[in-house]
């Protein structure tokens, strides 16, 4: 039976970006918080210092900072006519499992989305009209604008140290940076990160080919730094290993060495680690929700946390698992399409081409996670015309490195045997003479790409796992096939000695390799409960206690990174839950 304990005013599920931000904020504000991690604490000092963090074999192959698929997965499946299987192993995407979550092992890139996706439904059927959408599309508005979330996008750019150009300073378009992007305050709070080689030669092409490059901004500390908070950066060391790493040198933005060590340190929080939340209580009407259940994984203890609100913060996938797990709101049916609890999965897609260039030294070694130059054209500018191309959405294009590892990293021209004598001598040859160019697409929602729960496979505490159906669509297609086609454009015009053509995911979707850890909706935002299980200010329309944090809040998932988003809206909601606290109820009419 589970230990009942003394009431708190906010218990937050999850201790990442968002539960940290969250959990800073409102304890500043007075109340009294528990977060409740999965994890385990780590520290710089203790785990992420060299020469240990550089382990390949421990933090890649074995996803020491990863969650356990032995004890919770997802089971998945392409179609609802397909029977859905366990992902034993982790491959297509990384969510973390420790303080700080998955911006611990993250690469850092930082992006602001805009009202092109915001008000994506609306703006298309402006320019294309409404036939132009395909009728299983379930895009929707956001209902927020960017000028709403610019502030705080600003605000988490500077807790996170990221570096950049500006493109659009309140409307001047600035030199150097994007000039797509939507207007801004003011610059970056750190300049850009050194170009490497690579990323100059694919500026250098980009220019050539009448494109916009820029550098990719991104939460690796361009210098030493010092943010509004008071936390103190390290310059980056460019030391090649970040995506799926802690970082030595405090130089990459994670809430772990940010907001995480602020909250701590405030009487008014508390954190327990290694716990696992089953379940959201609500009262007997079912309006409120009254705290949560949870299990210590170290010794199976069972405990009831009361609480006068609830912030779900965990990982996008776990926070709509806990969702349907709870029996909080109407859960999805893609056959009706009726519900909302795990309508709108999406993930992303992609395209890459390896250029080898005999003679050349690129230093693969050297590289920060955001060691890129990017172009926009295809992605928020309304000057490309989707029209001729049948595709709503976009994506950029980038040219560079992100964590080029020294084993995991062969690239070979295609045609070379996969092992033996032939293969070494490739590798041996190309290790220092290949770059890549790469394209990331966003994936539209679509009514069949959903979650729910499977009836037949359970995780360790016996609760039935989350089951993905997804699978890409002839929109995806569409897009990826443009982009293949840019990328190789851009890569000839460079005159490499050989050539990895870059070619469209038109196969169906597949869990095993690595592609993106960028998994979104669920739970998505909007502007009534019909369509939407959350309003503008991330509040459940059920529930006027509960708020839900994260990219599972996003309606459909763009080409950028989300983080930046991410953090926007949490500190987005902490300034609503301020106002929220003072007169609790919806703070959107339903």
């Amino acid at each position: 039976m589970a230990t009942k304990l003394k009431e708190v005013d906010v218990v937050v599920v999850g201790l990442g970006w968002t539960g940290g931000i969250l959990s800073k904020e409102l304890a500043e504000a007075g109340l009294k918080v528990v977060a409740l991690e999965r994890g385990a604490m780590r520290s710089t000092e203790k785990d992420y210092s060299v020469p240990n963090i550089r382990d390949e074999l421990r933090y890649v192959v074995r996803h020491d900072l990863m969650q356990n698929t032995a004890r919770d997965t997802i089971t998945v499946r392409n179609n609802p006519s397909q029977e859905a299987l366990p992902m034993r192993r982790l491959g297509s995407f990384l969510p973390g499992e420790v303080v700080g979550g998955s911006a611990v092992h993250w690469s850092g890139h930082t992006w602001r989305w805009t009202d092109m996706e915001f008000k994506v439904r609306s703006e298309y059927e402006q320019r294309y009209g409404k036939n132009f959408i395909p009728a299983d599309m379930t895009i929707q508005d956001w209902g927020i604008s960017y000028d709403e979330l610019e502030p705080y996008y600003d605000k988490f750019e500077y807790t996170a140290a990221i570096s950049g150009k500006a493109g659009n300073i309140k409307g001047e378009i600035q030199p150097g940076g994007n000039p797509f992007e939507a207007p801004r305050a003011r610059e970056y709070p750190l300049p850009p990160l050194t170009p490497i080689l690579a990323s100059e030669m694919f500026t250098n092409a980009a220019k050539n080919a009448g494109y916009h490059p820029f550098p990719r901004p991104s939460a690796n500390a361009s210098r030493a730094y010092t943010n509004p908070d008071g936390s103190k950066f390290g310059a980056c060391q460019y030391c090649g290993y970040c995506q799926r790493f802690g970082c030595e040198a405090n130089a990459k933005g994670s809430p772990h060495i940010t907001v995480i060590p602020i909250a701590l340190k405030n009487p008014n929080f508390e954190l327990r680690t290694h716990s696992w939340v089953t379940k959201v209580l609500k009262d007997s009407d079912g309006k409120k929700v009254t705290g949560v259940t949870y299990t210590n994984i170290l010794n199976g203890e069972e405990f009831e946390q009361p609480a006068g609100m609830v912030l779900l913060c965990a990982y996008a996938i776990n926070n709509v698992h806990l969702m349907l797990l709870s029996g909080i709101g109407e859960p999805y049916d893609p056959v009706a399409q009726k519900g909302v609890i795990g309508r709108n999965y999406c993930y992303q897609t992609g395209a890459g081409a390896t250029l080898f260039f005999e003679g050349r030294h690129f230093n693969p070694f050297m590289n920060a996670g955001g060691s890129n130059a990017t172009i926009d054209d295809f992605n928020i500018s309304w000057g490309f015309d989707r029209g001729p191309h049948n595709f709503v959405g976009a994506y950029n294009v980038s040219g560079g490195f992100n964590t080029v590892l020294p084993i995991g990293y062969r690239p070979v021209p295609r045609g070379t045997p996969q092992w033996g004598k032939a293969w070494k001598a490739a590798t041996a040859k190309w290790y220092q003479a290949a770059m890549v160019i790469n394209a990331s697409g966003s994936v539209m929602a679509n009514r069949y790409n959903c979650y729910d729960l499977d009836p037949t496979y359970r995780n360790a505490f016996g609760q039935p796992l989350m089951r993905m159906t997804f699978d890409y669509q002839p929109n995806e297609h569409r897009m990826g096939e443009h982009a293949a086609k840019t990328i190789n454009n851009i890569a000839k015009s460079m005159n490499p000695t050989r050539l990895n053509e870059a070619t469209a995911r038109t196969l169906p979707w597949t869990v095993v390799p690595y592609q993106s850890t960028h998994n979104t909706g669920g739970t998505i935002m909007g502007t009534n409960p019909r369509e939407s299980a959350l309003n503008k200010y991330l509040q459940s329309w059920d529930c006027h206690n509960l708020f839900v944090v994260g990219a599972n809040v996003f309606p459909h998932n763009a080409s950028y990174n989300p983080t930046g988003p991410v953090g926007a809206f949490a500190y987005w909601t902490a300034d609503a839950i301020k106002t929220y606290v003072k007169n609790p109820g919806l703070l959107v009419a339903a």
